[in-house]
């Protein structure tokens, strides 16, 4: 009974407000005011004047946005809210994650990473109104249920998730640096409920974040019918993983990389990409993990392989003059000795010069790898003319010793150093030591994750040779990639119109 009340006061209050928020006010106020003064001269004019203020007051005074206790489960949380709505009002669960999140663990820590969720889960809940609740998970990310309201739709919920991306992004400062987060964003309101409980409401806002997942970083996505759980996920099997290897389901992506200089396309990264005959494309983050505790990875860099320097042959017939294209190697293929004897069979195989093929080596397996094997290979890798990328730059704390020691030719600068470093002066001072380090060390520079024409014209002013990321083009097909570089060289072809620019 005391609970069924308690809805029922939230009912009326929220009524009340939106009565007093709503624009016929600006109209009411004045005309209230004047037939006060009409009806009782001034005493009654005072009287109007005092208790509009109090209402607003009574009528605001509901509960700020709540960081829920981690041990409420969100299906309760979800529960209370349906028990709130009724058929006129409408709420939202949004499924929240930050993208990068096990890099910032593996970089920065345990420690660390708790301080950035207690710190994002603050700016949440200054970017929400209310009566929201904010619900910390373990899985690094976070379950945001609104407060039920009468007029709430996708346009709406959009904005609320771009409100809350826009507090994430904002620096992070862990001891005396900063860092730099991006979110991706999954909802469903409850009137798009596909079934009748929170359960239900959940899983929805779970599959829609699956979806954001997969085109992160910063992606919102709504759920809509057909979409697969993250649950339905994990239950892949390394047996269906092994066969789509073999039946051209995992296939090589490619995204370009151009020079700062000239605009030039000066490679290609070589991604693995699973397409689903069912679930459509799956994100890296899903079937990598599963492929590596099956040791499918040797296999998976054989396909890769394969399909770069094919792609390489193509582009060379169709009079691209694309110099290389770069392929991931695992610490477990750079461990066996037969590795460079492979490469060089299938480059001869193509006809193809050794330093067509950029050797992408994470720097973790640098900075964490005391194995002479790797370093042989690397090292014999080196000697056969390939060349040697060190891809995530900063995130595994190598030393220089060990980039000498293991021939890096090209650093890859990780995107935690790029985003926003147009805008953001410790950013650009940590890029600039770093590219005034290879310069000294002779290594050449790629900044990864380069998403808005701000960062590529700061990177490109600091010194940086070559960027890539979405603001120059997302992973493709191989079949796409001719139509790209054709639109690319048209660009380039083309002078920019001063005329146009000045009107």
């Amino acid at each position: 009974m005391a609970i069924t009340l308690a809805h029922r006061m939230r009912h009326i209050r929220a009524d009340l407000r939106a009565v007093l928020h709503g624009p016929h006010m600006l109209a009411f106020l004045p005309a209230a005011a004047l037939a006060a003064f009409w009806i009782g001269g001034e005493l009654w004019l005072l009287l109007v004047a005092l208790l509009i203020p109090v209402a607003y007051v009574l009528v605001d005074a509901t509960p700020a946005p709540v960081i829920t206790d981690d041990d409420t489960s969100p299906e309760t949380l979800i529960a209370a809210t349906l028990a709130q709505c009724g058929p006129t009002r409408t709420a939202v669960v949004f499924r929240l994650m930050l993208d990068d999140f096990n890099l910032l663990v593996d970089r920065q820590g345990l420690q660390a990473a708790d301080t950035v969720l207690g710190q994002v889960a603050t700016r949440l809940q200054s970017a929400l109104r209310q009566g929201d609740h904010v619900l910390p998970m373990q899985d690094g990310g976070f379950c945001v249920v609104t407060a039920p309201v009468r007029h709430m739709d996708i346009d709406s919920a959009i904005q609320i998730a771009g409100r809350m991306q826009t507090a994430v992004e904002d620096p992070v400062m862990v001891g005396a640096a900063s860092v730099f987060m991006s979110c991706s964003i999954g909802f469903c309101l409850t009137s798009r409920n596909p079934g009748a409980t929170a359960a239900t409401l959940y899983e929805a806002a779970e599959a829609a974040l699956t979806e954001a997942r997969q085109n992160a970083p910063s992606a919102i996505r709504a759920h809509a019918r057909g979409m697969q759980s993250e649950r339905a996920s994990r239950s892949l099997m390394a047996a269906e993983a092994a066969a789509a290897l073999e039946n051209g389901q995992i296939r090589p992506w490619f995204q370009p990389q151009i020079s700062t200089d000239t605009g030039e396309v000066t490679g290609f990264e070589t991604l693995a990409r699973w397409i689903h005959p069912e679930r459509g494309l799956i994100s890296p983050a899903e079937f990598l993990p599963v492929m590596e505790e099956a040791g499918l990875t040797p296999r998976l860099g054989e396909v890769m392989l394969r399909g770069a320097l094919t792609a390489l042959s193509a582009w060379h017939a169709q009079g691209f003059a694309v110099p290389a294209v770069g392929v991931n190697f695992s610490a477990a293929e750079l461990r066996d000795p037969a590795l460079p004897d492979r490469i060089r069979w299938e480059l001869d195989r193509f006809d193809l010069d050794a330093d067509a093929l950029m050797v992408e080596v994470l720097e973790t397996v640098i900075a964490t790898t005391p194995d002479d094997a790797v370093v042989r290979t690397i090292s014999a890798l080196s000697r056969m003319g390939c060349r040697i990328d060190l891809d995530d730059f900063g995130t595994g704390h190598a030393s220089l010793a060990s980039i000498r020691r293991f021939t890096a030719s090209r650093i890859k600068i990780d995107r935690s150093f790029v985003m926003k470093v147009d805008r953001d002066p410790d950013q650009q001072r940590m890029v600039t030591a770093i590219l005034s380090m290879a310069e000294r060390l002779g290594l050449d520079t790629l900044a990864e994750g380069v998403e808005t024409v701000g960062e590529h014209a700061m990177l490109a002013q600091l010194g940086c040779r070559h960027v890539q990321g979405f603001g120059i083009a997302r992973p493709m097909p191989v079949e796409q990639t001719r139509d790209w570089m054709q639109a690319h060289r048209a660009k380039l072809a083309t002078p920019p119109d001063i005329r146009a620019a000045r009107g």
